[in-house]
């Protein structure tokens, strides 16, 4: 049924229990995980200032190999538990297009997210990426929840 499972993570506590929910999933699915993780580049656009581009590159450097952690923490769970594994990193202003893009690109049966369950004002003020792929996926998506 679900043989390919997309996992984006944050690096957050929730998102590794996103993480081993997936991979424990493909296990008993013999399934295969991609691992994703996006990193946001820097906010604005510099003007010529040297300093103000160096800045950028490296806030962006930074934004990158912590994606790349995220990532390796889904293959470091994939392989203790003997469960194929690819992984993505992007680097967009968007990223639950980039999960919808790469669950496309990647041909993934369900996405396995995590969501931190806000609710009210919360949750509009602070937005929600898992709400966003919710309401733009086409294919299933499977959200892992912690109620604060």
């Amino acid at each position: 049924m679900f043989k390919t499972i997309l996992v984006p993570t944050d690096g957050s506590t929730l998102a590794e229990q996103a993480i081993h929910e997936a991979v424990l999933f493909a296990k008993e699915s013999d399934g295969y995980v991609v691992g994703l993780s996006v990193a946001e580049p820097y906010p604005f656009s510099p003007m010529a200032e040297s300093s103000m581009t160096q800045e950028c590159a490296h806030y962006e450097d930074r934004m990158m190999e912590r994606a790349r952690r995220n990532v390796q923490k889904v293959a470091e769970e994939a392989r203790a538990m003997k469960v194929p594994c690819e992984t993505v990193v992007e680097q967009s202003f968007s990223p639950y297009e980039k999960i919808i893009d790469t669950a496309r690109n990647m041909s993934c049966d369900v996405i396995f997210m995590a969501s931190h369950g806000r609710k009210g004002l919360s949750e509009l003020l602070l937005g929600s990426e898992t709400q966003k792929v919710l309401a733009h996926s086409t294919i299933p998506v499977l959200v892992i929840r912690q109620h604060t």
